[in-house]
């Protein structure tokens, strides 16, 4: 079974989820207090991918894991960020807020990253990037699946939010029946890398919520803020890093997509133990 038929539908369906949680008031509300958005939003689309980047070189990773490590890093906030922030007593309405944005930011930024990235270590090994089939994938299935939510909460608000509730509820067992169906089938290649790359992924996500709670510590956000931005800037969305990866169309590399699976089950793991930590505090 080819994962990409299941991971296109999962990430269309997320970004449709998306949009029909988008008001107009979270965006006026938050950008009054445009700090912790300019923090977030360093984190992940700047600190995240340099991190990445000086792990991989680092742990010396070989070329298909080192793309797809700095392919994850270079990805915007996963869906499930805004009910972490919400479990977490974050500021639910700068979590959608960061999401939409560095959905719609990262749009530019994976293709010019990533054509770097390539560049930089994938042609030695034959890997290359066709950076107009990307841009056009994620277009399709980012931009559009966003947009059809919106228009969808304009004209119909209440069967937005019922469409929401049901979505919410299954984006994160789908996200698990992806990567499980993806460990089964690459489960060779997976063990055969977990002790290196599994140690590189760990790094990155530890790294990258120390630096995030440092930098909003420096710009003194509220306990919220702070919350909301560790928490953002430590989950990305898995789906679009294995769809970019996987597609017959870009890379059409499952085995650069095992950093993504990686982290997706990493972050989990150590956003629920930030979150219990949060709860308890």
């Amino acid at each position: 079974m080819n994962t990409i038929w299941i991971v296109l539908p999962i990430l269309t369906l997320l970004m449709f989820d998306l949009g029909l949680t988008l008001r107009l008031g979270d965006f006026v509300k938050v950008f009054r207090n445009p700090r912790p958005i300019a923090v977030a939003l360093v984190g992940q689309l700047v600190l995240l991918p340099l991190l990445a980047l000086g792990l991989a070189m680092l742990f010396k990773l070989p070329p298909v894991f080192f793309i797809g490590l700095v392919l994850i890093a270079c990805c915007p906030g996963g869906s499930s960020s805004n009910v972490f922030s919400r479990l977490a007593g974050g500021d639910v309405a700068l979590s959608v807020t960061l999401t939409a944005l560095s959905s719609v930011i990262t749009l530019v930024t994976i293709p010019f990253i990533m054509a770097w990235t390539t560049s930089l270590v994938g042609e030695s090994a034959g890997i290359s990037l066709p950076v107009g089939n990307l841009i056009g994938q994620n277009l399709l299935l980012m931009l559009l699946p966003v947009l059809l939510g919106i228009g969808l909460n304009y004209a119909w608000p209440k069967g937005a939010e019922k469409v929401d509730r049901v979505l919410a509820k299954l984006a994160f067992p789908l996200l698990l029946v992806l990567i499980t169906v993806f460990y089964v089938q690459h489960r060779v290649a997976i063990l055969d890398h977990i002790g290196t790359l599994g140690l590189c992924v760990t790094l990155l996500i530890l790294l990258a919520i120390g630096c995030s709670a440092l930098l909003s510590h420096l710009v003194k956000n509220d306990v919220r803020q702070r919350r909301t931005v560790i928490i953002e800037v430590g989950m990305q969305n898995a789906a679009q890093a294995i769809a970019i990866a996987s597609s017959p169309l870009v890379f059409a590399n499952e085995e650069m997509a095992i950093p993504a699976i990686l982290y997706s089950l990493m972050m989990n793991i150590v956003l629920l133990i930030y979150v219990g930590v949060t709860r308890r505090t």
